[in-house]
């Protein structure tokens, strides 16, 4: 039997959708002819940029919730791993620097990354794991560090981020290009992978407990120290290879302030969805990924009201439902 509240959610889904497609079929039939052809082809790019960016903000939102379900960290940090990654990367691949071979470099990216999350945990965040503004002051203070210090060595400036593959597909009569359904496959494939991670793996199981019930996790034996670390690495190292992926498919530029728009959206996304639930991470930012590409492709200027938009949805179903869409700790069930 599907609890009332999951049966209350599913109705009011259906009747969302079925209202916004008779709106969508009568705002159609209102348009002239003549222009009939635009409109359909801008549909088209939400749709399928909704669903392409849906899928890369999940990988990216992933490593919030993650932190947040087992450990019980807002981490406001966050969106700087995004940043760190992409720089990493620069180094990486740039002739400035090493330029060594772009799929090794991602690696090196990623994996140095999560060392420095969990570098960060231990000396910053693990001394006031138990003290929640503390713990918001010093995540924060955090990321504008690893701003400053990008100013420090790289300057303000914008470095190119370079794709991994060339070209484009053509879909439904919309021109996506290779590096960005690369994106969206990884992400996907990744939060697949995590999922299954959780769910068979010993330290999943571990992660499970704690979420559960710290005080039972410890009585058992887990060493909770160690769990957050390598947690928080694991988070890093999400939002690093979120880092590269999105920058890699859209602006292409690396730049010190980067790190500020994906934390909105990783915030928007897992309070939409609930805070430590990774189902509602995953529904939520296909939610935002469709707001935002509505937003970019209806407005004019819209690509400046993305992460504005992002908010006002999230705002919106917390006045409905205050714990979000799917809210309670970390949602690891089998």
């Amino acid at each position: 039997m599907i609890p009332r509240t999951r049966k209350t959610l599913a109705l009011t889904a259906i009747a969302a959708i079925v209202v916004i497609a008779a709106v969508a079929i009568w705002w159609y039939n209102t348009i002239p002819t003549a222009e009939r052809g635009l409109t359909l082809l801008k549909t088209k790019s939400i749709i399928i940029f909704g669903i392409v960016s849906g899928g890369t903000f999940a990988l990216l939102a992933l490593g919030f919730t993650l932190i947040y379900g087992v450990a019980g960290v807002v981490n406001m940090a966050h969106g700087s791993f995004f940043m760190l990654g992409a720089y990493i990367f620069y180094v990486f691949t740039s002739p400035k620097y090493l330029e060594v071979n772009i799929f090794l470099a991602f690696f090196i990216a990623i994996i140095l990354t999560g060392v420095i999350g969990a570098t960060v945990y231990r000396l910053t965040i693990h001394p006031v794991i138990e003290e929640l503004t503390s713990l918001l002051v010093i995540t924060v203070g955090v990321a504008l560090v690893f701003e400053r210090l990008m100013i420090i060595e790289f300057g303000p400036f914008h470095y190119p981020i370079p794709g991994f593959v060339g070209g484009y597909e053509t879909i439904l009569g919309v021109k996506v290009t290779y590096t960005r359904l690369l994106a969206f496959s990884v992400s996907l494939v990744l939060f697949a992978a995590l999922w299954m991670f959780i769910s068979k793996s010993k330290m999943g199981r571990a992660m499970r407990a704690a979420a559960q019930d710290l005080e039972a996790a410890k009585l058992m034996g887990v060493n909770t120290g160690r769990l957050f670390m390598l947690t928080m690495a694991l988070s890093s190292i999400l939002a690093a290879t979120a880092g590269i992926l999105i920058t890699a498919s859209t602006s292409g530029i690396a730049m010190p302030f980067m790190w500020l728009r994906p934390l909105v959206l990783s915030f928007a996304i897992v309070i939409l969805g609930g805070l430590g639930s990774i189902k509602g991470t995953f529904i939520g930012s296909f939610i935002i990924g469709f707001v935002d590409n509505i937003v970019v492709f209806l407005i004019p200027e819209g690509s400046y009201l993305g992460g504005a938009a992002a908010m006002a949805i999230m705002v919106a179903v917390l006045l409905v439902r205050p714990k979000g869409l799917f809210g309670k700790r970390i949602e690891l069930e089998e």
